[in-house]
């Protein structure tokens, strides 16, 4: 058959229903790149041909060789086996089986995001490094470099799923690379999105009241908030909740400064040590709610949130508990001979009902909560529980030696030289004493220190629903509270003390951490910390 009379250079006058006879045309002659075209096959054609012109765009045509090759039957005796040939190019071969099995599995997991190009899709799909490389090993195999064969890129294509020109386009990075490394995708250096660079330093500039949240901080910076909170996220700033402090005088200072020398031991020249504060009993009060008015759960995406309501959000059933604990006695084997619970004693009465109710009758007792605590009171909780309860379980060994009763300066409370405590805190033998702890100074009682919030992270575990399911939780929480990390509280105020000395009485310091559970795994838990001399003088001249 004669070769067809039409002009490359023009658009091709096809009939689409008479397919190319591509025998019958005859074999250029000149040089590839002088044609000016690319050829595509297209798949969704039923294997119809199509012309496609790109001007001035010739390296993006890697089939240009096809024509200068002939019909791929031609060339079959010349190019052997492509085992034989793999063999020739030496790790290539054994490199593409690695990459071809690698691309399979990649095709089979998600390579279905790569197959929408051939479909009509303009979008460039995105080709991972093991995907190219099997591809170009895959070529490599069945053709002989420089120059690609006729059919070899379809036939690739059609195996992966691919467009034409991508196999075309990944031949070509290859030979122009010298090798399969030039396949592997270029972004991963410098892509994607430039990083917002933040000056950390200018936060310090902006008022406290205009960094509430990160919002009201990235308004003040000029930045984005998505960009800011990547920043907190990668830690180059922090969170931090302030909590109200009590005002200190300069004599509440100096009394805490001296509270703190009172409790060390004068080892003069070595350094001081504190004591073991084995005979001072702490008490306090605490008012416990019956609930949280907010309250964090985590729930399943399906789940119906929880339906908590109470009467008046001002007035929460809540009960108040006076709690008495000591210092934990231990033996040389590590075990506890005196939890140091002495007592939890809420403050309640019981009386008969007087009206009746869905939950009760008239006239059966029932228990409610105090709504003052006058000194009298105090007074009794002291005489009539606190004390018998201290010689009750205090160690039989240490009986006789002065116990040391501390409480805070509430004005309900005693006068430590009050006659009627001093009377029943002498008798049978026992010296109690009563004290006070220097003003605004919680950190210098263990309850206020972390024995509290441990009791009531506890507590809010249950659900209470009355005043008798309040004190039920409060003393199961205080009964189960570990005995270990109570005894470690006791070495918190002491660091506490150090840190007191250190800033002359002040309350601004952050609370040591000094891997207390660390120690007492290892055996190594002291019983008392050390102050240094530095501060231990400091401390002296501060006081004067």
């Amino acid at each position: 058959m004669a070769p067809l009379g039409f002009d490359l250079n023009q658009e091709a006058p096809l009939d689409w229903d008479n397919p190319i006879d591509w025998e019958a045309i005859g074999e250029w002659e000149g040089p590839a790149h002088a044609l000016g075209y690319n050829f595509v096959w297209d798949d969704g054609n039923n294997g119809v041909a199509s012309f496609q012109r790109f001007i001035g765009d010739h390296d993006d045509d890697a089939d240009d060789h096809g024509a200068q090759q002939g019909d791929a039957d031609d060339h079959g005796t010349q190019q052997g086996d492509a085992d034989d040939h793999g063999a020739q190019h030496g790790d290539a071969s054994d490199h593409g089986a690695q990459q071809v099995d690698a691309a399979s599995n990649a095709l089979d997991h998600g390579g279905n995001n790569n197959t929408g190009e051939a479909s009509g899709g303009r979008q460039r799909k995105f080709y991972t490094d093991d995907i190219k490389m099997a591809i170009y090993c895959d070529l490599l195999a069945k053709t002989k470099p420089p120059i690609l064969q006729r059919g070899v890129s379809k036939e690739v294509a059609q195996k992966y799923s691919v467009t034409r020109r991508v196999v075309q386009r990944i031949w070509r990075e290859g030979q122009l690379a010298g090798g399969i490394h030039g396949v592997k995708n270029k972004l991963v250096r410098n892509c994607g999105r430039k990083r917002i660079e933040i000056d950390m330093e200018a936060i310090k500039n902006v008022p406290l009241k205009e960094r509430t949240t990160i919002r009201d901080l990235a308004n003040a910076l000029g930045v984005s908030k998505s960009a800011l909170h990547s920043r907190f996220r990668e830690g180059y700033f922090r969170r931090h909740t302030n909590d109200l402090k009590f005002s200190l005088t300069d004599e509440n200072k100096k009394a805490r400064v001296k509270y703190c020398l009172s409790m060390l031991t004068n080892n003069i020249p070595n350094a001081p040590t504190f004591k073991p504060m084995y005979n001072i009993v702490y008490i306090d009060e605490k008012w416990f709610y019956r609930t949280r008015r907010n309250q964090k759960y985590y729930l399943a995406n399906d789940e119906e949130r929880p339906q908590r309501a109470v009467k008046s959000k001002n007035f929460i059933e809540k009960v108040m508990v006076l709690t008495v604990v000591a210092r934990p006695r231990f033996d040389e084997h590590g075990v506890c001979t005196f939890d140091g619970k002495i007592g939890n004693f809420p403050f309640v009465y019981v009386e008969p009902a007087k009206r009746w109710s869905p939950n009760r009758d008239r006239g059966v007792m029932v228990t409610k909560a105090m709504t003052s605590v006058t000194k009298e009171i105090s007074r009794q909780f002291l005489i009539n529980k606190v004390l018998p309860a201290i010689k009750e379980k205090w160690p039989a060994e240490e009986r006789g030696m002065p116990i040391f009763i501390q409480q805070d300066n509430a004005r309900t409370h005693v006068a430590v030289n009050d006659p009627a405590f001093v009377e029943a805190a002498q008798a049978d033998g026992w010296d109690i004493r009563l004290t006070c702890q220097p003003p605004n100074s919680p950190d210098l009682n263990v309850l206020d220190l972390g024995f509290f919030a441990a009791i009531q992270a506890l507590f809010y575990k249950g659900t209470p629903n009355n005043i008798e399911k309040i004190v039920e939780k409060v003393d199961k929480a205080f009964r189960e509270y570990p005995v270990d990390r109570s005894n470690r509280i006791f070495l918190t105020q002491q660091s506490c003390m150090m840190e007191i000395m250190k800033q002359n009485g002040g309350q601004y310091y952050n609370i040591p951490h000094m891997k207390k559970k660390h120690l007492e795994m290892t055996g190594n838990l002291p019983i008392s910390y050390e102050c240094p001399m530095e501060i231990y003088n400091q401390a002296l001249g501060f006081v004067g």
